[in-house]
């Protein structure tokens, strides 16, 4: 099983033991603008799903806190997230960057999103003392040092949203990660990069934003 180690403000250290990994997915507040995604992706070949918000399950072992993501061709890409990491005794909030597989994407979201990590923070603040903000957290990603996805966590549905629906799906355990599902990109940027950093910032407070950041690497090439 594929633990985690999360550090809280205090400097205390929390092990996650992962049981289930779950990609929110055409998560935007506003499902008017999911609406409008979905037929932007349709144009490209992307399957519209039958029914949104999605909530996609996930290998566990992908969750990783990794720095390096081996891939198979150059369209993949990732992007900016949140996540929460349901503990024994508490919820906890990190930043996290769901890396996925373009070219297959086209056949199936789900398939896609089997064949990257999520890769998640070393660090985590607890939800409970970031909950009454929520709204004014940014999230902001890089790609080779470009920015691509700016904007706060009032464009994606609650962590309470994401709560309930686990609670209501016997999912609320310890070890269960929830990845938030993704803020648009800018226009006419180019995710298809060798690296990628994102930063989940409290621009309310004084405390260190967090951070991930890691390079692509490609595989050697398939033989047969």
């Amino acid at each position: 099983m594929t633990e985690l180690v999360f550090e809280l403000p205090d400097g205390s250290q929390v092990p996650v033991a992962v049981k289930y990994l779950l990609n929110g997915g055409y998560a935007g507040r506003s499902q008017e603008d999911v609406a409008a995604h979905v037929a932007e992706l349709a144009d490209l070949g992307v399957p519209a799903p039958s029914t949104t918000p999605c909530l996609y399950p996930v290998a566990p072992y992908l969750a990783q806190q990794a720095t390096s993501v081996p891939v198979q061709h150059g369209k993949t890409s990732g992007e900016a997230e949140w996540a929460l990491i349901v503990t024994e005794d508490d919820v906890l909030l990190t930043v996290a960057c769901d890396h996925t597989d373009r070219d297959l994407e086209v056949h199936g979201v789900a398939w896609s999103k089997q064949a990257a990590p999520d890769v998640l923070g070393t660090r985590a603040w607890r939800l409970s003392d970031v909950e009454a903000r929520l709204d004014e957290l940014t999230l902001t990603a890089w790609a080779d040092d470009e920015i691509i996805q700016r904007g706060t966590l009032a464009e994606l549905l609650p962590p309470s949203y994401w709560l309930a629906e686990l609670k209501a799906r016997g999912l609320f355990e310890p070890g269960t990660i929830l990845l938030s599902g993704t803020i648009p990109m800018l226009p006419g940027v180019n995710q298809f990069a060798r690296s990628w950093r994102v930063e989940l910032a409290d621009p309310t407070s004084s405390e260190r934003p967090l951070t991930l950041s890691y390079t692509t690497s490609p595989l050697p090439t398939p033989v047969g």
